[in-house]
């Protein structure tokens, strides 16, 4: 299963203007991180674009660049689950990724993330916001990335830079982790 999920992350001083963008949802003058983890939370792919950029066409852009992972993915192996939040639109992604590569869908699944009704929630005695359980693998991974300082905010002059530094934070946590295993 992969879990995907963007970021929208404000902008320093540092950073250029073709990085810079709009997110309306959250007001965020910065980039979006773009990010597909495993149930770990480690990383299989990250991809930064400006903040107006949409959550489906960053999710579009960050499985065209990696699309041979796909390709090479042997077809008998089952599908890869990729569990999205109720902003993107799964039938849209599924559209826009056969032009890139037609097979994908034979290879990948969409499947949007449960969110609890009100009827779900009165037995608990829970109102508003009710933590989905599959959701948190992402949340977590990215407050592993706010530990780095320098991904707190965007102090990057490129969106490639961006996303270098992101992976750079996940090679140093995961030989954190392997040390002390």
């Amino acid at each position: 299963m992969m879990v995907i999920d963007s970021q929208a992350v404000k902008n320093t001083c540092n950073a250029s203007v073709e990085t810079k963008g709009f997110c309306a949802n959250i007001a965020t003058n910065g980039i979006k991180r773009h990010l597909a983890v495993d149930t770990l939370g480690f990383p299989f792919f990250s991809h930064c674009t400006k903040a107006n950029v949409s959550d489906d066409q960053g999710l579009i852009e960050m499985l065209s660049n990696n699309i041979d992972y796909f390709k090479f993915k042997p077809v008998n192996i089952p599908k890869i689950t990729i569990l999205v939040d109720n902003g993107y639109q799964p039938k849209q992604l599924e559209e826009q990724l056969k032009t890139v590569y037609p097979q994908i869908m034979n290879k990948i699944r969409f499947k949007l993330s449960p969110k609890p009704s009100p009827e779900q929630k009165q037995p608990s005695g829970k109102t508003g916001f009710v933590p989905v359980q599959t959701r948190w693998i992402i949340e977590r991974t990215n407050s592993w990335m706010e530990r780095c300082k320098s991904l707190v905010k965007n102090f990057e002059r490129t969106l490639a830079h961006a996303t270098t530094k992101i992976n750079l934070c996940f090679v140093r946590l995961m030989l954190q982790r392997l040390a002390t295993g």
